[in-house]
């Protein structure tokens, strides 16, 4: 398990090596002038070329690509252009509301996603899981800011039930805390519930055909224990797989989510930087994003052997 574990980590090291040479170079190569957008539009040429000087632009871009790695490598994921501060402060600033929006929604979308999943496969071919098959579908093919702005417009404008945007910080109280991410969650949560749900009702109806299952049922089981311990039970693995698989999707709707709604997240400040051309804030937010999605799937794999304990590392 230590050995695994190990050499997992250590293969993030290439995985992560490889992420930032392909936003370096995308982020180099791609239209629009950071020093130009920092001078603003009345700036001469005087102007511009300093700027670029004082970025360090004006370097060729391999010189750029061994500083940001060498600063890169003791910790220092570099200084903002637009921001005037630490790349890193500046993540840790906007840390608590992306991680609070995306724990409520994972925490809502399992909570959810499983036992309607769960129950489809139990009753197999009626109306209920025809009817989860066509919120699937549906939860799959609405994008996510067409889904938010329709809450908005219902929930918030003409029902006044929560904030339109804005985020209040949890040491500001729980209460509106809550309120403000209640809607931006369930806007992210509804295609990680289309997807959880449409692998948990496969996983659970394939292990409902088994012959443990019979043998369950024959042997009077409650129906409840025989559909959670041992149907969802022997069904875990692909469903904590698919889990694990969503938090791409997540990661891509935080994005999406906190521009709608206003919230001054990771997800936020990315939209922010792009438009600012910002490399280093970009390159510091992808590279966090980056390790936590591979840290996440660590986890993941590693809760197989508890899952299942034929499953050895």
């Amino acid at each position: 398990m230590i050995s695994f574990v190990a050499r997992r980590l250590l293969a993030t090291v290439p995985v992560l090596l490889i992420v930032a040479v392909l936003v370096f170079l995308m982020l180099r190569f791609a239209p629009g002038d950071p020093a130009a957008i920092l001078a603003g539009d009345a700036a001469s040429t005087e102007q511009i070329a300093r700027i670029r000087a004082e970025l360090g632009l004006d370097r060729p871009i391999l010189a750029q690509f061994g500083i940001w790695i060498g600063n890169m490598a003791r910790g220092d994921l570099g200084e903002s252009f637009y921001y005037k501060m630490k790349v890193a402060t500046l993540i840790g600033q906007r840390l608590e509301p992306t991680l609070a929006l995306a724990t409520l929604t994972i925490l809502f979308a399992i909570a959810v996603a499983v036992p309607l999943g769960v129950v489809a496969a139990w009753r197999f071919g009626g109306w209920f899981d025809r009817a989860l098959m066509g919120f699937s579908v549906l939860g799959f093919s609405v994008p996510v800011f067409v889904l938010a702005y329709v809450l908005i417009y219902v929930v918030s404008l003409k029902l006044g039930w929560l904030p339109v945007q804005g985020y209040q910080r949890i040491a500001e109280g729980f209460g509106p805390f809550l309120r403000h991410l209640i809607l931006p969650s369930f806007t992210l949560s509804v295609i990680y519930i289309a997807l959880i749900a449409r692998v948990t009702r496969a996983a659970v109806l394939e292990t409902l055909g088994e012959d443990y299952i019979r043998t369950a049922r024959a042997k009077g089981l409650p129906e409840f224990r025989v559909l959670v311990h041992h149907g969802l039970a022997n069904a875990a693995v692909p469903i904590v797989t698919v889990i694990g698989i969503g938090i791409a999707l997540l990661i891509g709707g935080v994005v999406v989510t906190e521009s709608v709604y206003a919230i001054p997240g990771l997800g936020r400040l990315t939209v922010d930087a792009v438009l600012a051309r910002d490399f280093p804030t970009i390159q510091g937010v992808i590279l966090f994003f980056s390790f936590v999605y591979v840290l996440l799937n660590l986890l993941i794999d590693l809760s197989y052997v508890f899952l299942d304990p034929r499953i050895r590392y």
